[in-house]
């Protein structure tokens, strides 16, 4: 048995197809084929099922895909402690940041991480919170910015900064005379939100505390940006909620229409994540610290309470 062919294995069960997965390997397909057929020999079970279309894991193949994927990791490590001994930051490092995050962090770090430590090839992704953690447990992702916390046994977090909800309130709301907004003054009914997926929509929900099989017979207006819902909520469609961060980039003239809580303010965490195997934790130190010292300047709002984004 050796590392080559478990990393075939861990190619194949992701793709499903053993030509995709020879390509994902740099390696031909009879050559990828050969060395599994190897594996399956040795240990007298078969780990795919190749009957079916797309191909399938029997199901000892994935208890050996879960235990191949352990394996794999911890040999990853040995180049980690290399690493680490001769104080090289540098190599491939794949981020996953989501979507309501991506626009106003990234600017923030990206052109001083990129300076700093210039060996670090970054390959930065937005993805969905859901997408995020599937990818860190299955190796493709080294780290990831997201709202926390997850509650996912299988991943660490480490909480980078507290970032407050802000109401947007146009002229003709409701609420466009109040200098100060409290929880109860949000009715869902009259809230623009996100698309479904987008986990600063579940916080946003959660902080109605209304359901989402409650919403089903009331209209709902929903986008997949922020900056489409404030343009809505100019149109007099409704209003909604911001992260802090997006708030710096408000044009001066639309400054009027945004409203502060009520302290404690309802905020998000917001944490770079990892796998709890703690892979190229010297580059997600630096990352951490990176971010750390940008974004104390910009957000120094400490009574807060956190909003989870778990859809409840």
């Amino acid at each position: 048995m050796t590392i080559t062919q478990l990393q075939y294995v861990l190619a194949i069960a992701e793709h499903k197809n053993f030509t995709k997965a020879a390509e994902h390997c740099f390696v031909t397909q009879p050559t990828l084929s050969t060395q599994v057929q190897k594996l399956e020999d040795q240990l007298d079970v078969l780990i795919f099922d190749r009957s079916k279309k797309p191909i399938e894991l029997t199901d000892v193949g994935k208890k050996i895909v879960n235990q191949a994927r352990n394996i794999v990791n911890e040999a990853d490590r040995i180049q980690d402690i290399v690493d680490q001994q001769k104080g090289f930051i540098g190599g491939e490092f794949k981020l996953g940041i989501i979507p309501t995050i991506m626009p106003t962090l990234l600017p923030m770090f990206l052109k001083n991480f990129i300076k700093k430590y210039p060996k670090v090839k970054l390959k930065i992704e937005e993805l969905t919170t859901e997408e995020i953690i599937d990818r860190i447990n299955e190796g493709h992702l080294d780290a990831a910015i997201a709202a926390t916390p997850l509650e996912n046994e299988s991943i660490k977090e480490r909480v980078l900064y507290y970032e407050p909800f802000v109401a947007y309130v146009p002229n003709n709301h409701r609420l466009k005379d109040k200098k100060i907004i409290e929880t109860s003054d949000l009715d869902i009914e009259d809230m623009l939100l996100l698309e479904d997926g987008h986990c600063f929509r579940d916080g946003v929900i959660n902080l109605c505390k209304v359901f989402k099989d409650q919403m089903d017979d009331h209209f709902q207006l929903e986008s997949g940006s922020i900056e489409t819902l404030i343009k809505l909520s100019n149109e007099g469609l409704g209003m909604t909620l911001l992260p802090y961060l997006h708030t710096l980039d408000i044009k001066e003239k639309l400054n009027p229409n945004l409203r502060h809580f009520k302290e404690p303010s309802p905020a998000r965490e917001v944490s770079i994540i990892h796998h709890k195997s703690e892979l190229k934790m010297h580059i997600i130190d630096a990352m951490y610290n990176e971010i750390s010292g940008i974004i104390r300047g910009a957000i120094a709002f400490s009574n807060v309470e956190i909003i989870s984004p778990l859809a409840k």
